[in-house]
């Protein structure tokens, strides 16, 4: 199958030529790459078209070019033009990317596409593919679309139009991959639906992974570098908690990069590794005993789910999480929940967590079967070829309609 992916991927040569440090998402990024990597490894062909976004509004025109620097030589990655002028920004990237997808169509047809999220460059190019083209769209649904980040509902007359578009695709996509059973309910009950919180890297995967008695007192947070990932709270929780023979270790980047620091230049212990490569990131938490992750509770529980917890999962290291959904109960058992991402909640739940030994507690084992490459790749895998074989048998349903009504038509 011939895939065209349709997701805000955010690249090394995008970062060096636009300023997106305001709306960058690692998470993201990796999982974009890591889906892309396991549907090539079953044979199939993925092309990426992203919008590479820039949020800061600036009378100056970006151009579209293609990746230079990318993670897999056999996946193109193309980025449509911005003009970041305010009105004008989200129709201008949209429309660029149409075009772009639609130059590689007249190069190789595609026979499907994934959309990540519904953004208007990902609404405009399955609007177009489902209508114009006839392809099977699958929604890969990381982002509630009916609340905010906060996950408050929000509400007037554009938020309205913009989620009747929304409800619209909703009813038009073929298949959806879910973060979370909230989100997939969001979706038609008669389409396939695969629930996917996480993807665990090969670098992760067949990683060495040290006893926790083997591991240095180290905890961990890697990610984006933003307010709703309560890194701020993490560095004042730890100046409160006081642990002298333990260390905070930060992996990421993002627009508070220059406040943390500021911020951690009182404490001790602390120290921030900057943007890191997969197989860095995976070396870094394979070393750790903890592993936090203090996003912002959400107002609609459930629909959303940080894909970092898989990965501190599977990389051996005990998580302490705000809660986020529910998961299977062998993976449970690796996690201590807090109730917020207060500093004052964070200080007390690592004072807890290493008194009480609770990081000995790890759920590897249970996330590698369940998120692992091979596991997941199958389950991509069967969506998209269960989608090719209803299109097929569409298809040939429609044919031998059309050629029993030729049939009946009685010649002149």
């Amino acid at each position: 199958m011939r895939i065209a992916y349709i997701a805000n991927y955010q690249g090394p040569t995008l970062l060096k030529r636009r300023p997106i440090v305001g709306n960058l998402s690692l998470a993201a990024n990796v999982k974009i790459g890591l889906v892309a990597e396991l549907l090539r490894n079953k044979s199939h062909s993925v092309e990426i078209f992203s919008q590479g976004e820039v949020i800061d509004h600036a009378f100056k025109f970006y151009p579209g070019f293609q990746e230079r620097e990318l993670f897999d030589e056999n996946i193109p990655v193309y980025y449509g033009a911005a003009f970041p002028l305010k009105f004008v920004n989200g129709v201008a990237s949209s429309n660029s990317l149409l075009q772009i997808f639609k130059a590689r169509h007249q190069v190789a047809p595609f026979d499907m596409m994934i959309i990540y999220n519904v953004k208007p460059a990902q609404i405009l190019c399955a609007n177009y593919a489902i209508r114009r083209l006839r392809l099977p769209v699958i929604l890969e649904y990381e982002d509630d679309a009916f609340v905010s980040v906060a996950g408050k509902i929000e509400s007037g007359f554009k938020v309205r139009l913009q989620l009747s578009v929304v409800r619209n695709l909703f009813n038009l996509v073929s298949g959806c991959i879910g973060v979370s059973p909230h989100l997939l309910r969001q979706l038609p009950p008669s389409i396939p639906k695969l629930l996917l919180r996480g993807v665990v890297s090969d670098e992760i995967a067949n990683g060495t992974k040290p006893t926790v008695a083997a591991r240095k007192n180290r905890i961990v947070f890697s990610g984006t570098l933003f307010e709703t990932k309560g890194v701020e709270q993490l560095i004042q929780a730890w100046t409160m908690v006081g642990l002298p023979d333990w260390e905070l270790h930060i992996a990421g980047d993002g627009n508070l990069r220059d406040r943390l620091h500021r911020l951690a230049a009182e404490g001790r212990g602390i120290v921030f590794h900057g943007l890191l490569d997969r197989l860095e990131n995976a070396r870094l938490l394979c070393s750790a005993k903890i592993a936090i992750n203090p996003h912002d509770v959400s107002e609609t529980p459930g629909n959303v789910f940080a894909f970092k917890i898989v990965e501190y999962l599977a990389a051996g290291a005990h998580v302490i999480s705000t809660r986020m959904g529910t998961l299977d109960l062998a993976l449970e058992g690796g996690i201590t929940y807090m109730p917020d991402n207060k500093a004052e909640t964070i200080a007390t739940t690592l004072k807890q967590v290493i008194e009480s030994c609770s990081y000995e507690r790890n759920a590897s084992r249970a996330a590698l079967q369940t998120y692992g490459p091979q596991t997941v790749a199958n389950s991509l895998d069967n969506l998209v070829m269960e989608l090719a074989s209803r299109r097929n048998n569409s298809d040939g349903a429609s044919a031998a309609l059309s050629s029993r009504g030729a049939r009946a038509i009685p010649k002149g």
